[in-house]
């Protein structure tokens, strides 16, 4: 991701406590590594983890490396319509309007 795309809160933290961030960064590589689900598939589960904890800046990073990840913007689009059931339709509207934020500039 370039520098400038990234949230200043992800920067701070990086500067501010570089042990901290290896540590984190290390721990999503290595859980990353663990199991046979490919990129796509792994992003997609995040961005669905972020929408139903109703963090807005990691479905935004997420559904942007979904489809970096070979994601389609209707796979990402239907990733979080299906927790309709599980969350509710106000938090996956949102999350909807959150991946708009970043297809939309990819368009």
């Amino acid at each position: 991701m370039e520098e400038k795309s990234l949230p200043g809160q992800y920067v701070s933290i990086r500067e501010r406590f570089p042990g901290f961030y290896d540590a984190v960064s290390n721990l999503g590589k290595v859980a990353g590594e663990q199991g046979p689900l490919d990129q796509k598939t792994a992003q997609l589960l995040k961005l669905a983890a972020a929408a139903a904890i109703r963090s807005e800046g990691a479905v935004h990073s997420h559904a942007k490396r979904a489809v970096e990840a070979g994601a389609s913007p209707e796979e990402v689009y239907h990733a979080l319509i299906l927790l309709t059931s599980t969350i509710g339709f106000p938090t996956v509207s949102a999350a909807l309007s959150w991946a708009d934020d970043v297809l939309k500039k990819q368009s």
